[in-house]
């Protein structure tokens, strides 16, 4: 493993960290360019792997940073994509959190807060489109998409392991020629 590769991984991660306004869904497509198309430590389909891998793994939903960083450069790669991908945003988290506490009540900080907003949800959209570009998602996961946001709109509160069911049954009827 070289230094430079380390030194790469950091660099891919920590500005990522720094822009996931909206949690790490909203850098999901950034990470799937820099991982395939820039850089070329996996395929699409390894990456699509990787992110299933990292989704059902116990932890942050943003694992996908480690699972990356160990297949690039082992255990160390892991440790530094874990590291660049959580502290710099942690930190900064924390140093906004304490220069603006005291000014919550004030407009600008209103403003702030629903501005992000915005641009959190452009960001978890990018990493939608960017996901079903690379599954090759045709129109039985145009369905599965619109059945599931349907019932959440519909029904906020319903289970989201129903959800799924649904959707691997709408998945199994469309392979099946239903």
């Amino acid at each position: 493993m070289r230094f430079d590769t380390l030194v790469a991984i950091a660099l891919v991660f920590i500005p990522f960290s720094l822009t996931s306004i909206g949690g790490g869904s909203a850098i999901v497509a950034g990470i799937q360019h820099e991982a395939v198309t820039v850089h070329g430590w996996v395929s699409s389909r390894e990456f699509l792997d990787l992110f299933a891998v990292s989704r059902a793994a116990p932890g942050p939903g943003m694992m996908l940073a480690t699972v990356i960083g160990w297949r690039v450069a082992g255990w160390l790669g892991a440790v530094i994509a874990t590291l660049a991908l959580f502290v710099p945003s942690s930190m900064l988290c924390y140093a906004v959190f304490k220069l603006t506490n005291n000014h919550r009540q004030k407009r600008w900080h209103r403003a702030m807060r629903e501005g992000l907003a915005p641009v959190g949800i452009g960001l978890i959209i990018a990493g939608i489109i960017s996901l079903f570009r690379l599954s090759h998602g045709g129109p039985s996961a145009i369905a599965i998409i619109g059945l599931a946001a349907a019932i959440f709109l519909w029904m906020p509160r319903f289970p989201v392991l129903g959800v799924l069911v649904l959707g691997g049954l709408v998945a199994a009827l469309a392979a099946t020629g239903f």
